[in-house]
């Protein structure tokens, strides 16, 4: 008996230890109700981030944004990549709702399907961020805020410039369009911006109309299909710089000069977009900053901290033509 009582002593203790350990785990998680709890081992905010992809200039220039602004905010950043695909991204939030992060943003794929998962996350406590692109649920609720640009706005600006531009022009003035990604907030809005701005010149006509994905690569298929189904075209309006560059191979190859035999309007504004237009290739471009990730950051901590946040935050941006591309390009971030 006696032995089985010094038998019984350590494990008790082992117990007691135990029991002990794991109250601290549990305090150290906090309550995910609240969305209060999470934390990084070494007591880092913690924000899971679900990027679209990289299929662009600016999407690098904002994934550098954003991991470069996390590290100087002290906060734990865990980064992925959902490679245009809807499902990864869903796939994504899941993993950190698990993981119990203190925020989560992303920037989605496309604007509709988000109510299920977004609904998990706010029932597990952790407030959600809209970064750069905007989602179509009519729950509010399901977000704290969306950080980015008036994509809108963009494609009016680039609309109302070829508008002024074309006032002189004779006749019908034939413009093809690339759209970014089917259904994504920026292809949506730029497109509605753009036509909304024409409608104010009847003679400007969009005669044709495709999704290049945002991509160089498919800006420079979807260039090509156009100029062999129009012999005549006076304009191209790209959603993006990365497409619009597609789109000047297939320009030149065709044995057509951009930027004097057709018009080439795009928005971005990043630096090999910059340098097309300070080349005279592109003739005007309505800028889209990538770098939100020090603003991001702010927020972040904001809507962990229970603070009130503004539901809608914009992005500074500006236009550019040729020569105001030349003097900006030299300090040029992006």
């Amino acid at each position: 008996m006696r032995n089985m009582r010094m038998s019984l002593a350590p494990r008790r203790a082992v117990a007691a230890l135990a029991a002990v350990l794991l109250a601290g785990g549990m305090a150290a998680c906090g309550n995910s109700d609240t969305g209060t709890g999470g934390g990084g081992d070494d007591g880092k905010l913690v924000m899971g981030f679900s990027q679209v992809g990289a299929e662009s200039g600016w999407r690098t220039a904002n994934t550098n944004s954003i991991k470069e602004a996390a590290a100087e905010a002290g906060i734990e950043l865990k980064f992925d990549d959902a490679q245009q695909k809807q499902e990864n991204q869903i796939k994504a939030i899941r993993n950190y709702i698990q993981q119990k992060v203190d925020v989560i943003a992303f920037s989605p794929v496309v604007e509709s399907g988000w109510d299920t998962v977004l609904k998990e996350a706010k029932d597990a406590g952790i407030p959600v961020i809209l970064t750069d692109r905007a989602v179509d649920s009519a729950d509010k609720s399901l977000y704290k805020t969306f950080l980015g640009s008036d994509f809108v706005k963009e494609g009016r600006l680039s609309g109302e410039w070829l508008v002024e531009n074309s006032k002189d022009a004779t006749g019908d003035v034939n413009i093809v369009e690339l759209q970014g990604t089917t259904g994504s907030a920026p292809a949506n809005d730029r497109k509605k911006g753009f036509a909304e701005a024409i409608a104010a010149d009847p003679k400007l006509k969009v005669i044709a109309s495709q999704s290049g994905d945002f991509t160089r690569a498919g800006g420079k298929q979807v260039m090509e299909q156009f100029l062999k189904a129009h012999p005549k075209i006076d304009v191209l309006f790209a959603h993006n710089d990365d497409m619009g560059l597609g789109a000047l191979e297939a320009i030149t190859a065709a044995g057509k000069e951009p930027g004097k035999d057709i018009t080439i309007i795009t928005i971005d504004a990043v630096k090999d977009g910059m340098q097309a237009l300070a080349d005279g290739k592109f003739n005007f471009i309505a800028e889209c900053s990538p770098l939100l990730g020090p603003q991001l950051m702010d927020l972040a901590k904001k809507v962990h901290a229970g603070e009130e946040v503004p539901p809608r935050i914009e992005t500074e941006e500006t236009t550019f033509t040729q020569e105001q591309a030349k003097e900006a390009l030299p300090n040029r971030k992006y």
